[in-house]
Protein backbone atom coordinates (compact mmCIF):
# COMPACT_ATOMS: atom_id res chain seq x y z
CA UNK A 1 0.00 0.00 0.00
CA UNK A 2 1.10 3.31 -0.72
CA UNK A 3 -0.17 6.81 -0.21
CA UNK A 4 -1.54 8.55 -3.25
CA UNK A 5 -2.67 11.94 -2.33
CA UNK A 6 -4.56 14.16 -0.01
CA UNK A 7 -7.53 16.33 0.30
CA UNK A 8 -7.44 19.29 2.99
CA UNK A 9 -10.94 20.88 3.84
CA UNK A 10 -10.87 24.11 5.50
CA UNK A 11 -14.36 24.38 6.80
CA UNK A 12 -15.12 27.87 7.67
CA UNK A 13 -18.35 28.11 9.59
CA UNK A 14 -19.88 30.71 11.84
CA UNK A 15 -16.51 31.90 13.01
CA UNK A 16 -14.49 28.57 13.60
CA UNK A 17 -12.25 26.85 11.21
CA UNK A 18 -11.61 23.32 11.69
CA UNK A 19 -9.02 22.34 9.16
CA UNK A 20 -9.49 18.18 8.36
CA UNK A 21 -7.27 15.88 6.28
CA UNK A 22 -8.51 12.89 4.00
CA UNK A 23 -5.31 10.56 3.21
CA UNK A 24 -5.67 8.59 0.16
CA UNK A 25 -3.55 5.34 -0.62
CA UNK A 26 -3.41 2.97 -3.76
CA UNK A 27 -5.73 0.65 -2.18
CA UNK A 28 -8.49 3.57 -1.95
CA UNK A 29 -8.08 3.20 2.38
CA UNK A 30 -8.25 6.73 3.23
CA UNK A 31 -7.52 8.30 6.45
CA UNK A 32 -8.72 11.39 8.31
CA UNK A 33 -7.22 13.94 10.36
CA UNK A 34 -7.56 17.01 11.62
CA UNK A 35 -5.41 19.87 12.67
CA UNK A 36 -6.53 21.54 16.46
CA UNK A 37 -6.19 25.38 15.00
CA UNK A 38 -10.47 25.95 14.34
CA UNK A 39 -10.41 29.18 16.50
CA UNK A 40 -7.98 31.81 16.93
CA UNK A 41 -4.90 32.36 13.93
CA UNK A 42 -3.77 30.19 11.60
CA UNK A 43 -5.94 27.70 10.04
CA UNK A 44 -5.43 29.12 6.56
CA UNK A 45 -1.31 29.15 7.18
CA UNK A 46 -1.84 25.13 9.17
CA UNK A 47 -3.72 24.39 5.61
CA UNK A 48 -0.79 25.61 3.81
CA UNK A 49 1.40 23.83 5.48
CA UNK A 50 -0.49 20.44 5.35
CA UNK A 51 0.11 20.26 1.39
CA UNK A 52 3.58 20.85 1.28
CA UNK A 53 4.23 18.25 4.07
CA UNK A 54 2.52 15.78 2.15
CA UNK A 55 4.17 16.35 -0.95
CA UNK A 56 7.20 16.56 0.14
CA UNK A 57 6.78 13.66 3.00
CA UNK A 58 3.46 11.67 2.19
CA UNK A 59 3.07 10.54 -1.15
CA UNK A 60 4.54 7.39 -2.22
CA UNK A 61 5.04 6.24 1.19
CA UNK A 62 4.03 3.36 3.04
CA UNK A 63 1.03 4.54 5.74
CA UNK A 64 1.90 1.90 7.88
CA UNK A 65 5.05 3.32 8.84
CA UNK A 66 3.87 6.09 11.33
CA UNK A 67 6.81 6.72 13.63
CA UNK A 68 8.71 6.16 10.59
CA UNK A 69 7.27 8.97 8.57
CA UNK A 70 6.99 11.49 11.91
CA UNK A 71 10.23 11.32 12.86
CA UNK A 72 10.97 12.17 9.03
CA UNK A 73 8.52 14.99 9.56
CA UNK A 74 9.91 16.15 13.07
CA UNK A 75 13.42 15.57 12.00
CA UNK A 76 13.51 17.55 8.67
CA UNK A 77 11.25 20.02 8.22
CA UNK A 78 13.71 21.69 10.39
CA UNK A 79 10.95 23.97 11.58
CA UNK A 80 9.91 21.16 13.96
CA UNK A 81 12.29 21.46 16.69
CA UNK A 82 11.22 24.29 19.00
CA UNK A 83 8.30 24.40 16.80
CA UNK A 84 4.92 25.69 17.60
CA UNK A 85 1.15 25.15 16.85
CA UNK A 86 1.76 25.71 13.64
CA UNK A 87 3.80 23.25 12.79
CA UNK A 88 2.93 20.65 14.88
CA UNK A 89 -1.03 20.96 13.65
CA UNK A 90 0.44 19.89 10.65
CA UNK A 91 1.84 16.79 12.05
CA UNK A 92 -0.97 16.02 13.87
CA UNK A 93 -3.47 16.32 11.13
CA UNK A 94 -0.94 13.63 9.17
CA UNK A 95 -0.27 11.39 11.79
CA UNK A 96 -3.44 11.32 12.54
CA UNK A 97 -4.69 10.15 9.27
CA UNK A 98 -1.79 7.04 9.15
CA UNK A 99 -3.44 5.35 11.99
CA UNK A 100 -7.00 5.63 10.61
CA UNK A 101 -5.83 4.14 7.33
CA UNK A 102 -4.08 1.14 9.53
CA UNK A 103 -6.66 0.52 11.40
CA UNK A 104 -9.29 0.96 8.44
CA UNK A 105 -7.01 -1.64 6.83
CA UNK A 106 -6.80 -4.15 9.27
CA UNK A 107 -10.99 -3.93 10.44
CA UNK A 108 -10.12 -2.41 13.64
CA UNK A 109 -10.68 0.32 15.62
CA UNK A 110 -8.08 2.34 16.31
CA UNK A 111 -7.52 1.88 19.72
CA UNK A 112 -6.98 -1.66 18.64
CA UNK A 113 -3.69 -0.66 17.62
CA UNK A 114 -2.98 1.18 20.82
CA UNK A 115 -3.27 -1.39 23.08
CA UNK A 116 -6.99 -1.70 23.74
CA UNK A 117 -9.61 -0.41 25.96
CA UNK A 118 -9.52 0.25 29.27
CA UNK A 119 -12.99 1.31 29.24
CA UNK A 120 -16.18 1.47 26.99
CA UNK A 121 -17.40 4.59 27.18
CA UNK A 122 -15.60 8.42 28.54
CA UNK A 123 -16.95 10.92 30.75
CA UNK A 124 -16.96 13.93 28.94
CA UNK A 125 -17.59 17.91 29.54
CA UNK A 126 -19.03 20.82 27.40
CA UNK A 127 -17.73 24.26 26.23
CA UNK A 128 -18.93 26.59 24.15
CA UNK A 129 -22.04 27.04 26.04
CA UNK A 130 -21.59 30.16 27.73
CA UNK A 131 -19.64 32.78 25.23
CA UNK A 132 -23.23 34.91 24.77
CA UNK A 133 -23.66 35.45 28.43
CA UNK A 134 -22.80 39.11 29.73
CA UNK A 135 -24.41 38.65 33.09
CA UNK A 136 -24.74 35.77 36.25
CA UNK A 137 -28.61 35.51 35.09
CA UNK A 138 -27.35 34.95 31.65
CA UNK A 139 -24.47 32.39 33.08
CA UNK A 140 -26.76 30.97 34.98
CA UNK A 141 -29.44 30.34 32.55
CA UNK A 142 -27.15 28.69 29.96
CA UNK A 143 -25.90 26.08 32.23
CA UNK A 144 -28.94 25.06 33.03
CA UNK A 145 -29.73 24.24 29.32
CA UNK A 146 -26.55 22.72 29.12
CA UNK A 147 -26.91 20.49 32.13
CA UNK A 148 -30.25 19.87 30.46
CA UNK A 149 -28.75 18.67 27.20
CA UNK A 150 -26.85 15.95 29.08
CA UNK A 151 -23.73 17.20 30.25
CA UNK A 152 -22.56 17.02 34.25
CA UNK A 153 -19.53 18.89 33.52
CA UNK A 154 -18.78 22.31 32.50
CA UNK A 155 -16.10 24.98 31.13
CA UNK A 156 -16.22 28.54 30.66
CA UNK A 157 -14.73 31.72 31.01
CA UNK A 158 -14.99 33.72 33.76
CA UNK A 159 -12.45 36.43 32.73
CA UNK A 160 -13.85 36.90 29.55
CA UNK A 161 -16.57 39.31 27.94
CA UNK A 162 -18.72 38.59 24.91
CA UNK A 163 -18.72 40.83 22.19
CA UNK A 164 -22.63 42.58 22.66
CA UNK A 165 -24.37 40.84 19.10
CA UNK A 166 -22.00 39.39 17.45
CA UNK A 167 -23.44 36.97 14.83
CA UNK A 168 -20.78 34.11 16.00
CA UNK A 169 -20.86 34.39 19.94
CA UNK A 170 -17.17 35.84 20.27
CA UNK A 171 -15.82 36.97 23.51
CA UNK A 172 -12.53 39.12 24.10
CA UNK A 173 -9.73 38.16 26.01
CA UNK A 174 -8.15 40.50 28.73
CA UNK A 175 -5.96 42.25 27.00
CA UNK A 176 -2.12 43.86 28.22
CA UNK A 177 -3.16 42.15 31.53
CA UNK A 178 -5.15 44.83 32.55
CA UNK A 179 -7.11 43.60 35.94
CA UNK A 180 -9.03 45.51 38.78
CA UNK A 181 -11.10 44.33 41.39
CA UNK A 182 -14.54 44.95 39.52
CA UNK A 183 -13.25 42.24 37.11
CA UNK A 184 -12.65 39.77 40.26
CA UNK A 185 -15.56 40.17 41.43
CA UNK A 186 -17.06 39.76 37.94
CA UNK A 187 -15.52 36.40 37.57
CA UNK A 188 -16.42 35.21 40.76
CA UNK A 189 -20.12 36.54 40.35
CA UNK A 190 -20.24 34.60 37.14
CA UNK A 191 -18.62 31.18 39.05
CA UNK A 192 -20.92 31.20 41.52
CA UNK A 193 -23.89 31.90 39.46
CA UNK A 194 -23.09 28.63 37.65
CA UNK A 195 -22.43 26.83 41.24
CA UNK A 196 -25.94 28.11 42.01
CA UNK A 197 -27.73 27.00 38.76
CA UNK A 198 -26.41 23.63 38.82
CA UNK A 199 -26.06 22.68 42.32
CA UNK A 200 -22.94 20.82 44.04
CA UNK A 201 -23.15 17.21 41.35
CA UNK A 202 -22.27 18.72 38.46
CA UNK A 203 -18.28 20.25 38.02
CA UNK A 204 -17.36 22.54 37.17
CA UNK A 205 -13.92 23.68 35.32
CA UNK A 206 -12.81 27.76 34.54
CA UNK A 207 -10.43 28.58 31.84
CA UNK A 208 -8.37 31.48 32.25
CA UNK A 209 -6.37 31.60 29.10
CA UNK A 210 -3.23 32.70 30.31
CA UNK A 211 -4.53 36.26 30.64
CA UNK A 212 -3.25 37.68 34.07
CA UNK A 213 -0.12 37.87 35.48
CA UNK A 214 0.89 35.72 38.39
CA UNK A 215 -0.13 37.93 41.34
CA UNK A 216 -3.15 38.63 39.82
CA UNK A 217 -4.27 35.43 39.26
CA UNK A 218 -3.57 33.95 42.49
CA UNK A 219 -5.94 36.40 43.77
CA UNK A 220 -8.65 35.07 41.25
CA UNK A 221 -8.04 31.55 42.21
CA UNK A 222 -8.57 32.31 46.10
CA UNK A 223 -11.56 34.16 45.52
CA UNK A 224 -12.83 31.16 43.51
CA UNK A 225 -11.71 27.90 45.43
CA UNK A 226 -14.90 27.89 47.28
CA UNK A 227 -16.67 26.75 44.13
CA UNK A 228 -15.25 23.37 44.58
CA UNK A 229 -13.37 23.17 40.92
CA UNK A 230 -12.36 20.15 39.08
CA UNK A 231 -9.56 22.13 37.43
CA UNK A 232 -7.83 26.05 36.93
CA UNK A 233 -7.09 25.93 33.28
CA UNK A 234 -4.03 27.68 32.04
CA UNK A 235 -3.63 30.73 34.65
CA UNK A 236 -0.07 31.88 33.06
CA UNK A 237 1.42 31.37 29.86
CA UNK A 238 2.19 27.69 30.12
CA UNK A 239 5.70 28.28 29.12
CA UNK A 240 6.34 30.13 32.40
CA UNK A 241 6.86 26.85 34.23
CA UNK A 242 8.09 28.81 37.29
CA UNK A 243 5.16 31.10 37.63
CA UNK A 244 2.62 28.10 36.91
CA UNK A 245 4.60 26.02 39.45
CA UNK A 246 3.92 29.34 41.68
CA UNK A 247 0.20 29.13 40.83
CA UNK A 248 -0.02 25.41 41.85
CA UNK A 249 1.76 25.97 45.30
CA UNK A 250 -0.31 29.05 46.48
CA UNK A 251 -4.26 27.57 45.33
CA UNK A 252 -5.85 24.88 46.64
CA UNK A 253 -7.56 24.10 43.37
CA UNK A 254 -5.74 21.88 40.20
CA UNK A 255 -4.14 23.06 37.93
CA UNK A 256 -4.34 22.12 34.44
CA UNK A 257 -2.42 23.28 31.65
CA UNK A 258 -1.28 21.74 27.98
CA UNK A 259 -3.27 23.15 24.84
CA UNK A 260 -0.90 25.50 24.36
CA UNK A 261 2.45 23.02 24.88
CA UNK A 262 4.19 20.78 21.68
CA UNK A 263 5.04 17.34 21.55
CA UNK A 264 6.33 15.46 24.79
CA UNK A 265 9.55 17.93 24.72
CA UNK A 266 7.08 21.03 25.37
CA UNK A 267 5.84 19.57 28.77
CA UNK A 268 9.03 17.93 29.74
CA UNK A 269 9.46 20.96 32.35
CA UNK A 270 6.01 20.81 33.58
CA UNK A 271 6.30 17.33 34.29
CA UNK A 272 9.98 17.09 36.15
CA UNK A 273 8.53 20.64 37.78
CA UNK A 274 5.26 19.21 39.03
CA UNK A 275 4.13 22.54 37.75
CA UNK A 276 0.49 20.78 37.38
CA UNK A 277 -2.19 18.34 38.43
CA UNK A 278 -4.01 17.91 35.22
CA UNK A 279 -2.36 17.82 31.38
CA UNK A 280 -4.39 18.62 28.27
CA UNK A 281 -2.32 17.88 25.34
CA UNK A 282 -4.45 18.33 22.34
CA UNK A 283 -4.31 15.61 19.76
CA UNK A 284 -4.09 18.04 16.77
CA UNK A 285 -1.45 20.39 17.79
CA UNK A 286 1.01 18.33 19.93
CA UNK A 287 2.38 15.76 17.72
CA UNK A 288 -0.94 13.12 16.85
CA UNK A 289 -2.34 10.27 18.35
CA UNK A 290 0.95 8.78 20.17
CA UNK A 291 2.46 11.79 20.64
CA UNK A 292 0.14 12.35 23.45
CA UNK A 293 0.00 8.35 24.28
CA UNK A 294 3.30 9.27 25.11
CA UNK A 295 3.01 12.30 26.85
CA UNK A 296 0.14 10.66 28.58
CA UNK A 297 2.41 7.89 29.57
CA UNK A 298 4.95 10.04 31.31
CA UNK A 299 2.27 11.86 33.12
CA UNK A 300 1.44 8.85 34.50
CA UNK A 301 5.05 8.68 35.92
CA UNK A 302 4.37 12.02 37.77
CA UNK A 303 1.03 11.03 39.07
CA UNK A 304 -1.11 13.17 36.86
CA UNK A 305 -3.97 13.02 34.81
CA UNK A 306 -5.17 13.58 31.04
CA UNK A 307 -7.68 15.50 30.65
CA UNK A 308 -7.61 15.94 26.59
CA UNK A 309 -8.31 19.37 24.89
CA UNK A 310 -9.79 19.29 21.70
CA UNK A 311 -10.58 22.20 19.34
CA UNK A 312 -13.82 22.04 18.31
CA UNK A 313 -14.17 20.25 15.20
CA UNK A 314 -15.86 17.06 14.25
CA UNK A 315 -12.97 14.51 13.43
CA UNK A 316 -11.04 15.96 16.70
CA UNK A 317 -13.33 14.73 18.48
CA UNK A 318 -13.89 11.21 17.21
CA UNK A 319 -9.98 10.68 17.22
CA UNK A 320 -9.37 11.91 21.16
CA UNK A 321 -12.24 9.17 21.86
CA UNK A 322 -9.48 6.61 20.99
CA UNK A 323 -6.81 8.03 22.79
CA UNK A 324 -9.31 8.27 25.90
CA UNK A 325 -9.77 4.57 25.61
CA UNK A 326 -6.39 3.23 25.69
CA UNK A 327 -4.65 5.47 28.80
CA UNK A 328 -5.17 4.85 32.66
CA UNK A 329 -4.52 8.41 33.80
CA UNK A 330 -7.93 9.64 31.81
CA UNK A 331 -9.46 12.52 33.76
CA UNK A 332 -12.19 13.78 31.28
CA UNK A 333 -12.78 14.39 27.53
CA UNK A 334 -13.99 18.05 26.69
CA UNK A 335 -16.34 18.76 24.28
CA UNK A 336 -17.77 21.45 21.70
CA UNK A 337 -21.55 20.61 21.48
CA UNK A 338 -22.67 24.02 21.64
CA UNK A 339 -20.52 26.52 20.05
CA UNK A 340 -20.88 25.31 15.95
CA UNK A 341 -23.53 22.42 15.52
CA UNK A 342 -23.31 22.93 11.66
CA UNK A 343 -19.89 20.97 11.47
CA UNK A 344 -22.05 18.17 12.90
CA UNK A 345 -22.45 17.60 9.47
CA UNK A 346 -19.15 17.04 7.83
CA UNK A 347 -18.81 13.69 9.40
CA UNK A 348 -21.77 10.66 9.21
CA UNK A 349 -21.27 10.06 12.71
CA UNK A 350 -20.54 13.02 14.82
CA UNK A 351 -19.45 12.44 18.68
CA UNK A 352 -21.33 15.28 20.47
CA UNK A 353 -25.19 14.38 19.30
CA UNK A 354 -24.54 10.77 21.61
CA UNK A 355 -24.07 12.32 24.51
CA UNK A 356 -25.89 10.95 27.63
CA UNK A 357 -25.62 11.83 31.62
CA UNK A 358 -22.51 13.37 30.71
CA UNK A 359 -21.08 9.92 29.01
CA UNK A 360 -20.34 9.17 25.35
CA UNK A 361 -19.35 5.83 24.22
CA UNK A 362 -16.18 4.60 22.23
CA UNK A 363 -16.95 4.08 18.74
CA UNK A 364 -16.75 0.40 17.72
CA UNK A 365 -16.27 1.03 13.80
CA UNK A 366 -12.97 0.07 12.16
CA UNK A 367 -10.57 3.12 12.36
CA UNK A 368 -12.21 6.58 13.83
CA UNK A 369 -15.33 5.68 13.31
CA UNK A 370 -16.36 8.65 11.05
CA UNK A 371 -15.90 9.76 7.67
CA UNK A 372 -16.54 12.88 6.34
CA UNK A 373 -20.22 13.43 4.20
CA UNK A 374 -18.48 13.98 0.39
CA UNK A 375 -21.91 16.69 -0.27
CA UNK A 376 -21.05 18.47 3.15
CA UNK A 377 -17.09 19.22 2.97
CA UNK A 378 -17.13 19.89 -0.88
CA UNK A 379 -17.49 23.28 -0.77
CA UNK A 380 -14.51 24.06 1.69
CA UNK A 381 -12.11 21.80 -0.01
CA UNK A 382 -8.64 24.35 0.36
CA UNK A 383 -6.13 21.65 -1.85
CA UNK A 384 -5.42 18.23 -3.47
CA UNK A 385 -2.21 17.12 -3.23
CA UNK A 386 -1.95 13.90 -6.17
CA UNK A 387 0.53 11.96 -6.58
CA UNK A 388 1.72 14.39 -9.56
CA UNK A 389 2.24 17.02 -7.44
Amino acid sequence: MKITGAEIYLAKIDGRSPVILKVETSENISGLGEAALAYGSGASAVSQLIAEFCERFLIGKDPFRIEEIWSELYDHTFWAKGGGPIVFAAISAIEQTLWDIKARALGVPVYELLGGKFRDDVRVYGNGWSFRAQTPVEMARAAEKAVASGYDALKLYPLGKPIPNHPNGIFTHVSRREYDRADRNRAVAMVRAVREAVGPDVDIMVDMSAELTTDAIIQVGRALEEFDLLFFEEPVDPTNVPALKKVADKLDVSIAVGERLYSRYGFRAVLEQQAAAILQPDIGNTGGLMETKKIAAMAEVYSMRIAPHVCAGPVASAVALHLDACIPNFLIQELYPFRVPEHYALVDDPVEPKVRNGRVAIPTRPGYGVDLVPERVAPYLFHRVTASA
